[in-house]
């Protein structure tokens, strides 16, 4: 990440924090919230060939992840505000050796929340994005460039502390002068303490 991109999402993300401080104050409730799901898509950012000559992939929006954070509920019961870092993982295995590709996605999410549903967005700050490779693969060790990007979501709340809804992610890495989009979909549970 160069000087000035970083700068730029530090400020963005201070400015977000700073932002959500005055409406921290009307909350109501401040909770824990744990937070789990699967993303999939974007470009493919690794392909590995096994001994059968069948072939898989990792896509740059891949992974399973898990998080915990705080959500802010305001006065009004309207408006929602969730932050959450997350371990974000997927892999190839095979016998003789493994791809992994591992970041730590920083979510700042703003929700409109009716009585069973809420919809929103905001930022994603994804850190230490990693490609590496065990066994065959052990020269594999591609570090990339952190990312911000935003994400959409929009959550049915099966009961007032477990959602689960869909989310859709946009956002680019950059190593080595190669751009790969993570652009995709995912699947979202939550559950707030």
């Amino acid at each position: 990440m160069t000087g000035r991109l970083a700068l730029k999402s530090f400020t963005t993300l201070a400015l977000m924090i700073a932002a959500a401080v005055p409406m921290a104050s009307n909350a109501v409730e401040v909770k824990p919230v744990l937070r789990a799901g699967f993303d999939f898509g974007g470009d493919t950012i690794a392909t590995a060939t096994f001994t059968s000559g069948k072939t898989d992939s990792i896509k740059a929006n891949d992974g399973l992840y898990v998080g915990v954070g705080a959500s802010i509920l305001l006065d009004s019961k309207d408006i929602e505000i969730e932050t959450t870092l997350s371990y974000k993982y997927t892999s190839i295995t095979a016998s003789n050796g493994d791809i992994t590709w591992t970041r730590f996605p920083l979510d700042a999410l703003v929700f409109y929340r009716m009585p069973k549903y809420r919809v929103g967005g905001g930022l994603t700050y994804h850190m230490s994005p990693k490609l590496s490779g065990s066994g065959v693969v052990g020269g594999l060790n591609v570090k990339v460039d952190d990312a911000l990007g935003v994400v959409l979501q929009g959550d049915y709340l099966l009961t007032p502390k477990l959602n689960m809804g869909l989310r859709y992610t946009n956002l680019s890495y950059k190593a080595n002068g190669v751009t790969a989009k993570s652009n995709g979909a995912g699947i979202t549970f939550g559950f707030v303490f």
